[in-house]
């Protein structure tokens, strides 16, 4: 069995879950998120945590068990205190702005690159810094995935759309190479 399967999820403040069918309802502050259960999966609630019983014993049914849960905690923290990406443009003139659902980079191109939020997420812009926020974890790191793919960092002078905490390995250029190789 999993280990992260066998911990219980902790329901914070405010955060209710109903199950209805194959689908659980976790809804708290922030608002309301759904999950399809998959077949071998039961959900117990026991004095304020979700239990999540695998009743299959096939290496599918090991892999889903500890994927539930995980997407269990990831949808609680999400209802309670919501998740963030933060993204950082790195390079001479690159800017964003937000009004709203929109999101406009320039980023060097011929054109400024719009990027419209889908439902639940919002853009929040400082600067040189980018923040996607949302309830839905997988729908913010698939927004804040987007928005790097416009113009991801390149690795000689480190140019282009990074997130906050990542690490550019950076390459010598043509200059450096031939005065090593002398």
């Amino acid at each position: 069995m999993s280990k992260i399967g066998k911990q219980p999820v902790k329901l914070s403040e405010g955060v209710k879950t109903e199950m209805a069918g194959e689908t659980l309802k976790i809804s708290g502050v922030k608002g309301s998120l759904d999950l399809k259960i998959p077949r071998g999966i039961n959900i117990e609630v026991k004095d304020g945590e979700l239990q999540v019983v695998s009743k299959v014993n096939s290496k599918q049914g090991k892999s889903t068990f500890g994927t539930t849960r995980a997407l269990i905690a990831n949808m609680v923290k999400g209802v309670s205190e919501g998740w963030s990406k933060k993204l950082e443009l790195v390079g001479t003139g690159y800017r964003a702005e937000s009004d709203g659902k929109i999101l406009t980079l320039t980023v060097g191109y011929s054109h400024p690159v719009k990027i419209e939020a889908p439902e639940g997420i919002s853009f929040k812009v400082e600067k040189t810094f980018v923040t996607v926020e949302g309830i839905n974890r997988e729908t913010v790191g698939q927004v804040s995935a987007n928005i790097r793919g416009v113009r991801p960092p390149e690795p000689y002078k480190g140019k282009g759309i990074k997130y906050i905490d990542e690490i550019i390995r950076r390459k010598a250029g043509k200059a450096a190479k031939a005065a090593g190789a002398a």
